[in-house]
């Protein structure tokens, strides 16, 4: 009988100890070193998505000083400067998929163990996150596909160097055509520079156009991205 007892006796007291460890000095002082760590390894992945942007704003920057700075440099040299963009853009959304993966081990930590500390309240931890973490640092993994992410860094950033781009395309166009252009059929022609036919052009143009305004509004109705726009309480952040 005696035997038979102790086995809830000790369920209880491990419950109970393990209650008493879940705020051990020594297990919180790991998580903080935990989370520091890799809240610096994102900061790492932040700064070379910047760098990719800067690279993307500068080879743009470059090619459109020279396109206006000589009438006789064609126009073609944007289709240079498209490619350069798309190269830099599928660098970045690689480098986002790394970042979001760490990105989302910060973040449940956030929600699993700094929340609970704050509000001193063991019941909101919750779930198996614990073993979701250990998982992932075992086996890491994407977070997001390669389409999600090109589709966040399109919307964040280089939509706006896109548009930029075919604004200047098609401006460099009117300004030093070599006849004037009244009519569409003009214009078409004038997308002709040597051997490469205006349909190619065209086909460059209207395509990158279509792509980074599909991709965007796709990737924008079934990701919520990193961050909400208004939270619920935000006019009590109102210092």
């Amino acid at each position: 009988m005696a035997t038979e007892n102790s086995g809830p006796a000790i369920n209880e007291e491990t419950t109970v100890s393990l209650q008493r460890s879940l705020y051990d000095p020594g297990y919180v002082n790991a998580m903080s070193h935990f989370y520091r760590g890799e809240m610096g390894r994102i900061m790492v992945w932040r700064q070379r998505l910047d760098i990719t942007t800067n690279w993307a704003i500068t080879s743009s920057t470059a090619i459109i000083t020279i396109a206006f700075s000589n009438a006789g440099v064609p126009h073609i040299i944007f289709f240079f400067n498209l490619a350069i963009v798309w190269v830099m853009l599928w660098i970045e959304a690689r480098r986002y998929r790394f970042y979001d993966a760490f990105r989302a081990r910060i973040r449940m930590l956030e929600a699993h163990f700094l929340v609970p500390m704050v509000m001193e309240n063991r019941d909101l931890l919750q779930g198996e996150w614990k073993k979701l973490v250990c998982e992932d640092l075992i086996l890491p993994c994407f977070k997001i596909s390669k389409l999600e992410a090109i589709g966040r860094r399109l919307k964040r950033n280089y939509v706006f160097i896109f548009i930029l781009i075919l604004v200047a395309w098609v401006t460099k166009i009117f300004l030093h055509a070599p006849m004037a252009m009244n009519s569409v059929s003009s214009f078409y022609g004038a997308l002709r520079v040597g051997h490469i036919p205006s349909w190619l052009v065209a086909f460059v143009f209207v395509g990158t156009f279509l792509s980074v305004i599909t991709i965007t509004i796709y990737v924008s109705k079934k990701s919520s991205g990193e961050i909400s726009e208004f939270g619920t309480h935000r006019s009590l952040w109102r210092i």
